[in-house]
């Protein structure tokens, strides 16, 4: 803004703002979803039931009790449902119904307030519970498969491929076998939900894509189904999942694809239904030492490049790698987006078995815990926020006016009296701009 010798331009530091993984399951990433996008999923009477099973008991049970009532719920009368020593779960459930849009509020004559079940979602849970409907695309008959993979076949097909996506999330060598096209070049806590981010980049439907992802969980294992009357985007999608080891098809132009245990277990939020296919992983091998050494008693390549993350490797021998933590390495592995729990639940998971005799059973040294929290700690006391630098007032009456407006509607990020110099908060910058073309036109 050149009025009154007033100007501004970006100011944007050249840190990266820090991220974090966060580890979501399917339901919490349904609730950032457009309400549009919902409406559209609740259109298939299996998502429906996907979603209703998935909730909390408490949830289930308001729904199911409401499914039939064709008229508005007091609010009241559902609170009252239950004792009010569960108040806090009531207050929770409700919002839960709220964000997935499985219910919504109704006024009810009187000015009170009531919950009815969002009109698609009711129609078509009753569907799923009832009976009725369109009969799943996939389930029509197939020829007998010359070549059918049997449960056995299935889990070490999708281990070995989803153990090519863990290579690649860590930077290790052993990557073959993944696409370029198929995979999500950001880390995230849930490798999937940050890929359905990308899929309408790609040029795919997200609605199309999540139906059939919620289609699979009710999938039987190690039963083969048909792509007929799939979608072009729809067999892309099928081929990255495939890549992903959701599904197995043995070729792109083959008819029928098998899903895995993976696609099974993709929608479910709580431990139920299928084994997990990791049990007999190894699992504790990892020696932490008071004086920041780490000793992983593992040949895995995958394990190597893990612990790699967040330590200097210092040795390797054939079932033995030696590294070290120092403030470098711990840093490098915020900068990746890893925090300082996940780092030491990590350590926690996979400690060896003699670090469990101690007295007090804590598998790590506690100066090694609290350690890597102050490097957190160190690390983000600073805070990064993109903004716009105000310079060149021509008097000091200016500066003042546009600060203390600044600082009225909380976007003053930081001032200078002597320089006449504020940095306004991004987002706020066309609303000040047009307030300073206001005031000078006033002046």
């Amino acid at each position: 803004m050149a009025d009154n010798g007033l100007s501004s331009s970006n100011h944007e530091s050249t840190l990266i703002k820090p991220t974090n993984l966060e580890c979501k399951n399917l339901y919490d990433y349904l609730k950032t979803r457009p309400s549009n996008v919902l409406e559209r999923l609740y259109n298939h009477p299996t998502i429906c039931l996907a979603v209703y099973r998935e909730l909390p008991e408490l949830a289930r049970q308001y729904v199911i009790r409401i499914l039939f009532v064709e008229q508005p719920v007091p609010q009241a009368v559902v609170a009252s449902w239950g004792s009010q020593a569960f108040s806090k779960e009531h207050v929770y459930v409700s919002k839960v119904l709220t964000e997935l849009a499985v219910w919504q509020e109704a006024a009810i004559p009187g000015g009170l307030l009531g919950w009815i079940l969002s009109p698609t979602f009711k129609r078509n849970l009753k569907v799923a519970l009832l009976g009725g409907g369109k009969a799943w695309s996939m389930s029509s008959a197939l020829e007998a498969d010359s070549k059918a993979r049997d449960v056995t076949f299935l889990d070490a097909y999708s281990l070995e491929r989803w153990e090519c996506v863990l290579h690649y999330m860590v930077g290790s060598q052993q990557q073959e076998g993944i696409s370029a096209d198929a995979i999500v070049r950001r880390k995230s806590g849930i490798f999937l939900l940050q890929y359905l981010d990308t899929v309408e980049e790609r040029g795919l439907d997200l609605v199309e894509c999540l139906t059939f992802l919620f289609q699979l969980s009710f999938s039987t294992l190690g039963k083969d189904y048909s792509t007929e009357g799939m979608s072009p985007g729809l067999l892309v999608f099928l081929q990255h999942l495939r890549e992903f080891g959701l599904v197995y098809q043995r070729k792109r132009k083959a008819g029928r694809f098998y899903p895995t245990r993976l696609a099974l277990n993709i929608t479910c939020t709580q431990n139920k239904g299928v084994t997990n296919i990791e049990e007999d992983s190894p699992k504790g091998y990892i020696i932490v030492e008071t004086n920041y050494r780490v000793y992983a008693y593992t040949d895995s390549n995958l394990q190597v490049a893990l612990i790699g993350l967040f330590t200097d490797l210092m040795y390797r021998f054939p079932n033995l790698v030696v590294g070290v933590i120092t403030r470098e390495s711990v840093r490098q592995a915020f900068r990746g987006g890893i925090t300082a729990d996940q780092i030491i639940g990590y350590l926690k998971q996979h400690a060896h078995p003699q670090m469990l005799q101690v007295d007090n059973r804590q598998p790590l040294p506690p100066t090694v815990v609290d350690q890597i929290k102050l490097w957190e700690m160190e690390r983000n006391r600073l805070t990064y926020n993109e903004g716009v630098l105000y310079s060149q007032f021509l008097s000091q009456a200016d500066f003042n006016v546009l600060k203390e407006y600044a600082q009225s509607n909380g976007s003053l990020i930081w001032c200078n009296k002597e320089k006449r110099t504020l940095v306004i908060n991004k987002h706020a910058h066309d609303d000040v701009k047009k307030f300073w073309k206001r005031y000078s036109k006033g002046n």
